[in-house]
């Protein structure tokens, strides 16, 4: 296993590995035994580094989630898991009533739902300090102020230990970090996206936003990341849910344009060069550009993940990755 170091304050910063583990249809779509030995394997690979999330998976079983938060509680316990293993959870997009499909009615980011809903993250994982928190989704109806302090109060009674945001528009994760550097507060230092090497159209609406794709990762969104060097990106479904390789998963239409083709035809010649999957390239490009960049990786089976594990230790040459960059 390969490792990054997230965060910038040496008394807060972690060091995780290259590739993250989704664990959000734990408990939920998948279950528990195979969860546990997804989990064991990734760990007994290196991995340190899982992602879930206080709504996971509401949809699955019309619940308001908090499946996978408590299963990976009952894995630690199980285990004897301590500090060493890197559990990064989200609030905000809890739905505030069991739902079976994507809703606006969910909780929100007041300081009263910030407060209340990491104690209760923490209870299901069975932690006294969550590693990292984020902000699941944006929030139109709490001052980003009162946001931003709530967050940075949790970092200073000791209960979170880094802060990030998930699904922001850029021009509001930037005010929100911007804001807390100037109260001296902890801020965002990682943020999590939907990245893969295929482009999708960030302009398509979304049940939130008339704008566009808020969740997708956008020219602005890596154009700030650059500037940002020490903010990580962690990349969720980067694999497209199979898209790339699956028939019956087809990419949808966010890809329905003329670089989607290009692309592929590039992806699948380095592919037969390297002797690789696919998807071991996809994760390879992402972990070895020039913008640091954790892929977040889904598995159903032990199987699945080793494909996912043996993409990092795949090194791309300059050519490679230059014929992969090239393609539009």
């Amino acid at each position: 296993m390969k490792y990054r170091m997230i965060g910038s304050d040496p008394k807060s910063r972690r060091r995780v590995s290259a590739l993250s583990l989704g664990a959000m249809l734990f408990g939920s779509a998948i279950d528990e035994a195979t969860s546990f030995a997804i989990l064991d394997r990734f760990v007994e690979a290196g991995g340190n580094f899982i992602d879930t999330a206080n709504n996971y998976a509401y949809w699955v079983n019309g619940t308001q989630g908090g499946e996978s938060e408590a299963l990976l509680g009952r894995w630690r316990r199980s285990r004897g898991i301590g500090d060493d293993i890197v559990i990064a959870t989200k609030l905000g997009g809890r739905p505030n009533v069991p739902a079976t499909t994507l809703t606006l009615d969910i909780e929100g980011l007041s300081a009263k739902v910030i407060r209340e809903s990491s104690e209760r993250s923490r209870e299901r994982l069975g932690v006294a300090k969550l590693d990292l928190l984020y902000a699941h989704i944006e929030e139109a109806r709490a001052p980003l102020e009162e946001i931003v302090e709530s967050f940075a109060g949790l970092v200073e009674e000791g209960t979170v230990g880094l802060l990030g945001a998930s699904n922001h528009w850029v021009w509001r994760l930037e005010r929100s970090r911007s804001l807390a550097a100037a109260a001296g507060l902890p801020g965002y230092e990682v943020v999590q996206y939907h990245h893969s090497y295929l482009r999708p159209r960030t302009d398509l609406p979304t049940l939130r936003s008339k704008d566009g794709n808020l969740g997708l990762t956008s020219g602005d969104l890596l154009s700030y990341l650059r500037a940002e060097p020490a903010l990580t990106l962690v990349a969720y479904s980067p694999l497209l849910g199979g898209g790339y390789v699956r028939p019956d998963k087809p990419l949808g239409v966010a890809f329905d344009h003329a670089g989607t083709p290009r692309r592929l035809a590039a992806l699948r010649e380095v592919a037969q060069e390297t002797g690789a999957t696919v998807n071991q390239v996809v994760l390879a490009w992402l972990m070895g550009g020039e913008i640091q960049v954790i892929p977040l990786v889904g598995a159903s089976s032990v199987e699945q993940l080793e494909e996912s594990l043996a993409a990092v230790d795949l090194e791309l040459t300059a050519e490679q990755r230059a014929k992969l960059d090239a393609a539009y």
